[in-house]
């Protein structure tokens, strides 16, 4: 499935519909008197957050979403019939902001969740509500309200349990497909992930979410390269899993690499720097084990978080791995 984490969608409520001008004409009755009735009022629109869906694919294709008209009223007192409400489904973690992207909505972060954004407009009034004693036979009516109508940008930001983070090639998409069932693109080039990837993790006592987030460079807190649009994702994940390449030239290089990553996540702020972080060194494959010690040695001294190395070619310390991201399930489930 395609993925699209951000989309711009025109709503327009229903409007209101008119009221009626309308007399009684029965057998018998005279001077039957005003029975115009009130018109119907405009659909709404409303937001639903929805725990199947994980993509806004399919804003893509429909961007214009318009809620029914009310009906006008008619004689004998009818009040005309309200408009159907819209109910647009949208993923759970969906934001929802205005068309400058300055102000949030809502933010839909549980499933089943409804926002109310824009009501309809309200129907108009017969002529039966203009009677009074000094005017018996009232020929006014109003016309309905106008529905409200606006721009409103859509952003999707994952909730997933643990989120790769790390350099293009690091090895973010070939780990996710070996520790779940998700077909990634692996290739010997950067930025082989475009799109953030879901992937689950099963144990018999529940699933762990990965999501392997697109490579990060230096300046992405300030729109580089991918950006602040796939570091937004980092927000709802309950850890990081930091992934280094063990096969640089130089113990230096391995340092600064993961220095970049960092200084990224704390200049983007929002309390992600917070996050539990587990330091994963890949490609152990490609490197000896005495220059696998000291740079794991090294790396240590520049960070206070668990440092694991794997190779997901070989599947050396994967069964490590997992065990590290049980224990991400177990605090997962005593939460609940």
């Amino acid at each position: 499935m395609k993925f699209l984490d951000e989309a711009k969608i025109h709503l327009k409520a229903g409007d209101g519909g008119a009221g009626c001008v309308s007399f009684r004409r029965e057998k018998f009755v005279e001077y039957g008197g005003p029975d115009g009735g009130d018109g119907g009022s405009g659909g709404n629109i409303l937001f639903e957050s929805e725990e199947n869906l994980n993509t806004l694919i399919d804003f893509r294709y429909q961007q214009h979403f318009k809620a029914e008209n009310g009906k006008n009223g008619s004689g004998k007192n009818k009040t005309g019939q309200n408009g159907k409400n819209v109910v647009i489904k949208v993923p759970v973690g969906t934001v929802i902001m205005d068309a400058d992207k300055n102000e949030i909505y809502r933010d839909l972060v549980k499933k089943n969740e409804k926002f109310l954004i824009l009501k309809g407009g309200k129907g108009g009034v017969g002529n039966l509500r203009f009677k009074s004693s000094t005017n018996q036979a009232p020929r006014k009516s109003t016309k309905g309200k106008v529905g409200e109508e606006i721009w409103v940008w859509l952003r999707l930001k994952l909730i997933a349990d643990i989120g790769f983070v790390g350099l293009p090639n690091s090895g973010k998409s070939t780990l996710l497909s070996v520790l779940s069932n998700a077909k990634t693109k692996v290739a010997n080039y950067p930025f082989t992930t475009l799109k953030p990837q879901l992937g689950l993790l099963r144990f018999e006592e529940g699933d762990v979410t990965l999501a392997d987030l697109p490579g990060l460079i230096s300046g992405a807190n300030k729109g580089v390269g991918l950006g602040l649009k796939f570091l937004a994702h980092i927000e709802r994940c309950r850890a990081l899993a930091h992934l280094c390449d063990l096969s640089v030239e130089k113990d230096e290089q391995l340092i600064e690499n993961y220095k970049i990553i960092r200084n990224e996540i704390e200049n983007y702020g929002n309390l992600v720097s917070k996050k539990k972080e587990i330091i994963i060194l890949t490609k152990s494959d490609l490197v000896c084990k005495n220059k696998i010690r000291k740079r794991s040695q090294i790396l240590k001294k520049h960070s206070n978080s668990d440092v694991t190395i794997i190779s997901s070619h070989k599947k050396d310390g994967i069964n490590k791995l997992k065990s590290i991201f049980r224990e991400i399930l177990d605090e997962k489930i005593k939460t609940y």
